[in-house]
């Protein structure tokens, strides 16, 4: 029998920011803005001998979670891996956050199974709308965004504590879409924009539905940028 993905409660991971002692920040980051999906994207590249590596998560200002491993998913591995790129990027964010923030990392590359074991948990509940977690494609040319190591699940630290900035990690429900807040100010909205734009800076793209997702060098970021695909699937050597 297949695990449903309502059996594994993520609440844990996160706190509420009015827990911690965070207060809404002065500065009102700009809106996160329409969120169109693509409808069409660009194939991804075939893996060659010059793609960037996957290399492991580390930075003074980053945490790592490893929501899935820790959770008994069964394909899941120790570690947290992301494209050479993306970790950069991220480190720069990470430096150019106000003090006292930082970035806390519930998941970035997932081999194909953990993709396909999570798809499997997620639409096993017919009552899901699509969109949540990618299909387990096969196709190196359509490749899972996470597979390809230039996707990223995160969220703010405050203090090294990681945020729930509206709802927890996985939760799959309306509030959960990026600009869900939009029409509610206070610390939660002020939150999201302030992720949205300093990831923007580093040029990635926030999904629709999910707030704590990004993309940088996936077909959904070639799509939208107007750019070529850079990233096809990966493996870690």
């Amino acid at each position: 029998m297949h695990r449903s993905i309502a059996e594994v409660d993520y609440a844990g991971y996160t706190h509420d920011p009015d827990v911690v002692g965070l207060t809404v920040p002065s500065t009102v980051p700009p809106p996160v803005g329409e969120l169109d999906e693509p409808v069409d994207a660009p194939p991804a590249p075939r893996p060659g001998p010059d793609d960037e590596p996957l290399v492991p998560l580390e930075h003074r200002r980053i945490r790592t979670l490893g929501c899935y491993f820790l959770e008994g998913w069964t394909k899941a591995a120790p570690g947290t891996f992301a494209r050479s790129g993306v970790a950069d990027r991220l480190g720069r964010v990470a430096d150019r956050l106000p003090d006292g923030f930082g970035l806390a990392i519930f998941d970035a590359w997932r081999p194909l199974a953990l993709q396909a074991e999570l798809f499997d948990a997620a639409y096993g509940d017919d009552r899901l709308p699509p969109g949540f977690i990618a299909e387990p494609v096969e196709d190196p040319t359509r490749p899972p965004a996470h597979l390809t190591g230039g996707a990223v699940d995160l969220t703010l630290t405050w203090r090294g504590a990681p945020l729930a900035l509206g709802t927890g990690f996985d939760d799959f429900t309306p509030e959960a879409h990026s600009a869900a807040f939009e029409d509610r100010p206070g610390i939660v909205r002020t939150l999201r924009r302030s992720l949205v734009a300093s990831m923007r800076s580093a040029d990635f793209i926030v999904l629709d539905v999910e707030w704590w997702h990004f993309e940088f060098g996936t077909r959904r970021w070639a799509a939208i940028r107007g750019h070529p695909c850079r990233y096809g699937p990966a493996q870690p050597h």
